[in-house]
Formats: structure tokens, C-alpha cells, sequence
């Protein structure tokens, strides 16, 4: 076996481990490994990508990995880093949520021949009786370790306090790797630094009961150069579905990463080799203003997220918009932008006949009147084709000759407002 622990190490993806001698067991060992996903949605999300890659990582190493969905415990929902009480999910809800996490969770792991299983918790936790859970399970717990855990200290000093029902995830979770001790020889959880408490208190569980060696290791959390939890814009959660988030839209948000968060995102969230990430970042370095290091970390995660082809199309897409001026694209090269910004059919022969630029960008939807449009002009505020000089108003018409490919142009009015126009 491949030393795993040193694999995550050196790719800054380890934290805390409850046993040193975890390393040398997996040297040693072929074992499973489980990470739990919450059903709250039907798609991951990128701050759920260190526990994918956890998982990868170890089936990389020869290990088993383990995706838990908590059809049992989303019916509860995890306090850990919360503030609120959650929303409780139906049934049915999360089996639609479940096939969402499958499909995501099986462009990284291997369920066939790789060995790989995801299971459902509500399993073994929806048929387990009250008076028999509290009988077989809560009396090896003690509320004053319970409450010492800093993911129940924080809530009950917090304004929205916590429920029962949240107090009693702890013991769920728990139970949830004593079940995988017993029946997959699942040694190892993983987890973010948040559930180490839920996470000692499954391997001190499965030591009570058993007298068994469970083992957990704590990931970093996801976090931006600034230490807030990466994942989120202001549009909403960064998904790895693309039926929630565009491979598009996903491939910018990685191209929109600050310089200071290169290396870490690199070594987490890539398999690119160590010496290759210092090369990238070592000509990234020499001109930061071309952004390379950026595009790198986009191709790298969007092919491993939505595939090469889906990867490709994004670059194309994203080229078209903020490489520079387009004058010889081609329509099956920005047919992609149909589907990530605006746009409008204009019949071809008011285009041979030539448009003046204010009744364009009105029939565009860029301004909402041709005395606007006439302002934005004025104002240098129009950019033909993603040309970054401003359309020359001595221009008097828009004619085919200002085509980016054989029938579209794309026009933009300030910074960030773009149309696509197709002619025919």
C-alpha cells in the first residue's frame, strides 16, 4: 500500500488524526474509509470537494472508499458548524437528493471495479427503535462530554440555542461507524476540522462496544485567502452538478481566485502532481497579470469536475468573452454563450443594411431605450466583439464587416453586461 497519510499531507488535506498509529496501520492494511455527505440538496457542492477527494486519494491508494449518504441523520441534521437549526428533509426529498450525490460522486470514485459503495444510514438507523437506541447506544455516553464538544458549546451559547433532536446527532453518527466497523471493516472516518467531536466520539463508541480500534483523521476546511468558507458567491452555492451551476460558470469561478489561494487550491482540489503545480506556479509568478496559474486551476478542477469535453467548451467560452478581440470565431465556437449570457435573433437584413449602434444595443436589452444606448456611447460604455477600446462612434452603422464569427457578435455594455446577436 501507498502511505496515504503522506499523500494528504504533502497536499495540505490533513489536519488532525486521533492516532499516530493510523499511518502506519494503512501502510500495512487494506482497509475502508467513510465520509458522510448530508442529502440537503441533490448536488455537492465545492466545499464538499475535500471530502470527495479524500475518498479519492484512498482509492488511489488501494483502500475502499465509503460515501455515506445521511438519509438517516439529514432527517436530523448535523449542528457542526452551524448556527441555526436546519430544515428537516422528507423522505422523498432526500431519495431524489440521493441519485443527485450518486451521479456527482461517480465522476470521482470508482463504484465498479474500484470497490467502491455509497450506503444510506437510513438503513440501519430508521428501523432502530427509541428505547432500544437509548438502551444500546446512549447509555455509553455522558452529557458532560457531550456538552464538552465546541460544536454543542457553540450553539448553546448562540441566540438560536440547540434542539434535542441536534444534541442527538452526535450519538447517530457515532452509531453510524460502529455499523461500518462491524459490517464493511470501515476503520477510518473522514471529516472536516467540525466533526472532530462527532468523529472521537464514533471511535470511542466502537472501543466501548466492541473493544475495536477506530481511527479518524480532520480535513482542513475549504477556505478563500481571506478565511472565509470557500463555496458560495453572490449568485449562490458553487454546485458540481451541471444542471445547478454551468461547467461555464463553474470554470470562471475558479479563474476569479485570488493569486494567495493558488497553491493550496492546486494541492487540494487537483491530482496534478507536486512538481508539476511548482512549475505552474513558478511562470504564474514571473507575470501574475496573465493569469496562467488561474487558468491551470480552472481547466484542472473543471475537467476533473464536468470531463475534458465539457472543459473545453468552457475555455472556448470563456476565451470569447475575456481574451481579447474576436473577429474570426467561428458560430460553432460561440454557440456555448447561448446558454450563459443573454441574447437575440435579429433578422440578417437589417445587419447588411446597417444598424446604428444605439438601436442595437436597445434591441439587445443593454439599454432600455435608444436615448439611453445614445448615453452609454457617449460615455465610452459600449465594446464590440470584446474588444477592450470602446466602439468609435464616427462609426455610424453596424454592419456584417463587425461579425465575430459567420453570424454572431457579442456586445457588451460596461463591464459585465453582455448580449450575444445572431443574424439570420
Amino acid at each position: 500500500m501507498s502511505n496515504v497519510i503522506q499523500t494528504l499531507r504533502e497536499r495540505e488535506l490533513l489536519q488532525d488524526v486521533t492516532d499516530p498509529s493510523l499511518e502506519k496501520m494503512l501502510v500495512e492494511n487494506k482497509v475502508s474509509v467513510y465520509v458522510g455527505f448530508d442529502p440537503s440538496a441533490d448536488s455537492l457542492h465545492v466545499g464538499h470537494m475535500i471530502g470527495v477527494m479524500i475518498l479519492k486519494h484512498f482509492q488511489l491508494a488501494g483502500h475502499r472508499p465509503i460515501a455515506v449518504v445521511g438519509g438517516g441523520t439529514g432527517m436530523v441534521g448535523d449542528p457542526s458548524g452551524r448556527s441555526a437549526e436546519r430544515n428537516l428533509l422528507t423522505r422523498e426529498q432526500i431519495e431524489v437528493n440521493k441519485a443527485g450525490l450518486r451521479k456527482v460522486l461517480s465522476r470521482f470514485i470508482d463504484f465498479g471495479s474500484g470497490g467502491a459503495i455509497m450506503v444510506d444510514n437510513a438503513d440501519w438507523l430508521a428501523s432502530f427503535g427509541f428505547l432500544d437506541f437509548l438502551r444500546d447506544v446512549g447509555k455509553y455516553f455522558r452529557i458532560g462530554d457531550m456538552l464538552a464538544k465546541d460544536s454543542v458549546k457553540r450553539r448553546l451559547a448562540s441566540e438560536n440555542g440547540l434542539s434535542f433532536t441536534e444534541f442527538s446527532y452526535m450519538l447517530l453518527q457515532a452509531y453510524d461507524f460502529l455499523h461500518l466497523y462491524r459490517n464493511y471493516d470501515c476503520r477510518v472516518q473522514a471529516g472536516g476540522s467540525d466533526q472532530w467531536g462527532n468523529i472521537t466520539a464514533g471511535t470511542e463508541l466502537i472501543r466501548r462496544v466492541l473493544n475495536g480500534q477506530g481511527y479518524g483523521i480532520t480535513t482542513p476546511l475549504l477556505m478563500n485567502a481571506q478565511g472565509q468558507k470557500m463555496g458560495k458567491t453572490a449568485d449562490g452555492a458553487v454546485w458540481l452538478s451541471a444542471d445547478k451551476l454551468s461547467p461555464y460558470k463553474f470554470y470562471q469561478f475558479w479563474i476569479q481566485q485570488e493569486d494567495a489561494s493558488l497553491e493550496g487550491l492546486f494541492k487540494k482540489l487537483t491530482l496534478l502532481p507536486l512538481d508539476e503545480i511548482a512549475r505552474i506556479l513558478k511562470a504564474h509568478a514571473q507575470d501574475p497579470s496573465l493569469r496562467q496559474g488561474q487558468k491551470h486551476l480552472a481547466m484542472s478542477i473543471t475537467e476533473l469536475v464536468h470531463g475534458r469535453e465539457e472543459m473545453l467548451k468552457a475555455q472556448v467560452a470563456s476565451n470569447a468573452l475575456f481574451a481579447g478581440k474576436i473577429s474570426t470565431a467561428k458560430d460553432s465556437e460561440l454557440a456555448f454563450l447561448f446558454s450563459e449570457i443573454p441574447s437575440v435573433t435579429i433578422p440578417r437584413a437589417d445587419l447588411d443594411q446597417g444598424i446604428a449602434p444605439a438601436d442595437l444595443l436597445a434591441r439587445a436589452g443593454l439599454a432600455s431605450s435608444k436615448s439611453e444606448a445614445r448615453r452609454l456611447l457617449e460615455q465610452k460604455g459600449f465594446y464590440l466583439n470584446n474588444s477592450d477600446i470602446p466602439y468609435d462612434t464616427s462609426q455610424k452603422s453596424i454592419t456584417s464587416a463587425d461579425l465575430a464569427s459567420e453570424t454572431m457578435m457579442i456586445l457588451r455594455a460596461g463591464k459585465k453586461k453582455y448580449c450575444l446577436v445572431r443574424f439570420v
